[in-house]
């Protein structure tokens, strides 16, 4: 069976493949048999040979819902009491972390930065050696704009002062390599449906057993989304505690297979060349950049809105759409700015055969290229 082919160049869902989707269809079973079981535990494993992880120091724990409920669980679930949460706040990402913060009163930091600037390091350290920080929260690749974050040197800061380094790496995980050890990374997270390629519906954090296990005197502030909790009965039982998505499970299963398959380096490799060719077609059409190109992350590419009577994002989106290309809005609060993403199952042609219609729909509504812009652009 073949699936009509959609290349998304949103930030994920990503695109698939076929064997990915046709993974899902599976006689039914009852995800508390034991063959069941032995998937997660598979995935479990291989979710932290991913990043590199010593699978004695390091465990995964799976949830049900989207990257966000990562976010939620840890900066919920890792704070000691009488201590604070750090959060290095230079996107729409790291903001939502802040956010939930304060939704769970949560005593933390804001530490803000511009969205379009790397954070500060002689800031962070600052503000560490006040000492009654436990927990450092950042994102790796902010997806809003696509800048990328120095976790390793943040970890390094938090480390030195006694804290530890909880990194979201919702949207460069299983695409940027990383070495939990080495970039000193604490907990990470993603979703199965960015960087492994595979749907929606099944996300996990990566962490270290020992801070889990002392969390787990800490107080509990969600039942539903409490790392222990769940660690806990992964350990005793092999499951989930409450339901999981059954056939997304199985999506992600074949999406880990795919993904040794290709290998990190040349999966990386792809996304960078398609990346490559995102620079490439802006820049023939003189469409231009919010990120300077050595600060991104090669995943992301954040896009100005030019100075022109004729544009108009949703009638561009609408008219790539129909033609099998999905663009994305984006995320900056003061900008009017549009995202194209090298996530997903694609390549560098796909990338050409984009821009073939988006010039096509810059044509037909009569929108300048080379694209103009405003002396303040």
């Amino acid at each position: 069976m073949e699936v009509k082919r959609k290349i998304l160049l949103n930030p994920g869902p990503a695109t698939t493949t076929d064997s990915v989707k046709m993974a899902q269809i599976v006689p039914d079973i009852c995800p508390r048999e034991k063959e069941f079981a032995g998937m997660m535990r598979e995935i479990r494993e291989d979710l932290v040979r991913i990043v590199h992880g010593d699978p004695e120091k390091y465990t995964s724990v799976l949830f049900c819902g989207s990257g966000t409920i990562c976010m939620d669980i840890c900066l919920n679930s890792l704070l000691p009491e009488n201590k604070k949460i750090l959060v290095i706040n230079n996107g729409a990402y790291s903001q939502r972390a802040a956010e939930i913060c304060r939704y769970y009163n949560l005593p933390f930091t804001d530490l803000q930065f511009k969205v379009d600037q790397l954070p500060d390091l002689k800031e962070i350290e600052q503000k560490l050696q006040e000492g009654d920080i436990a927990l450092v929260y950042a994102t790796h690749n902010e997806t809003g704009t696509g800048i990328l974050n120095p976790i390793r040197a943040i970890g390094e800061l938090a480390h030195r002062y006694g804290a530890i380094l909880v990194a979201d790496t919702t949207s460069s995980y299983g695409m940027i390599p990383i070495h939990i050890e080495k970039d000193n990374i604490d907990f990470c997270m993603a979703s199965s449906q960015k960087g492994l390629m595979a749907m929606t519906g099944v996300s996990f954090i990566i962490g270290n057993r020992e801070w889990i296990r002392k969390s787990g005197e800490y107080k509990k502030r969600s039942y539903y989304c409490n790392l222990y909790m769940q660690y806990d009965f992964f350990e005793r039982t092999g499951e989930m505690h409450f339901t999981p998505p059954v056939q997304t499970v199985y999506a992600l299963k074949q999406a880990i297979r795919e993904y040794f398959a290709e290998g990190e380096q040349k999966k990386w490799e792809r996304h960078t060349q398609v990346c490559e060719a995102i620079h490439q077609g802006l820049e023939e059409l003189g469409f231009r950049e919010v990120i300077r190109r050595e600060w991104q992350s090669g995943l992301v590419v954040s896009v100005k809105y030019p100075a022109d009577e004729h544009w108009n994002f949703e009638k561009v989106h609408d008219y790539c759409y129909e033609r099998g290309f999905t663009i994305y809005p984006g995320k900056i609060a003061d900008a009017d700015t549009f995202r194209l993403c090298a996530l997903g199952a694609i390549t560098a042609g796909d990338i050409r055969d984009f821009f073939k219609v988006f010039r096509e729909a810059l044509q037909k509504m009569q929108i300048r290229v080379p694209a103009v812009y405003g002396t303040e652009a």
